[in-house]
């Protein structure tokens, strides 16, 4: 037998020359495949985490913004008394399933002088929904300063 570039060569009388090409055994391409089908459900495991990781974030951004833009529209209405609860159902183009917000209105720091003097209100926003099986909550603070109402006008 002599060594041949691509396997052995078998050398019989005469001109005649056999060689012989060795392959992958079974064995060989059955551990193989299993490698392969370990990396790729490996893969396809991650990219499934990592797409329920994106749709739980893209909701927490879609509650927080609608959180930000509840205070901004009770802080624009100075109409809105000092303790009252308001809530309401998160619209539908905001792609929160079953969303409900609640906010209300605090005094937070009372003013030092007379009445026109400027009191700090706090406007707490809270938005809940469901995820999947689990509720969710994002929560907003604003803040507003009022004049201080006179004697006998509601504050």
């Amino acid at each position: 037998l002599r060594r041949a570039r691509h396997g052995f060569t078998l050398e019989r009388t005469g001109r005649q020359r056999r060689s012989v090409v060795r392959g992958f055994t079974l064995l060989e391409v059955l551990v193989a495949a299993t490698i392969m089908a370990i990396a790729i459900g490996t893969l396809l495991a991650s990219l499934n985490t990592s797409l329920a990781n994106a749709a739980r974030l893209r909701e927490r951004d879609r509650a927080t913004l609608e959180a930000k833009r509840l205070p901004d529209e009770i802080l624009s209405d100075q109409t809105v008394p000092v303790g009252a609860m308001l809530n309401g159902m998160v619209a539908p183009e905001i792609g929160l399933p079953e969303g409900a917000w609640r906010a209300q209105v605090t005094r937070f720091e009372a003013g030092r002088g007379g009445p026109g003097s400027p009191l700090l209100q706090r406007i707490a926003v809270e938005i809940t929904w469901i995820s999947g099986r689990s509720p969710r909550k994002a929560v907003i603070e604003g803040y507003r300063i009022v004049k201080a109402p006179n004697p006998g006008e509601q504050q």
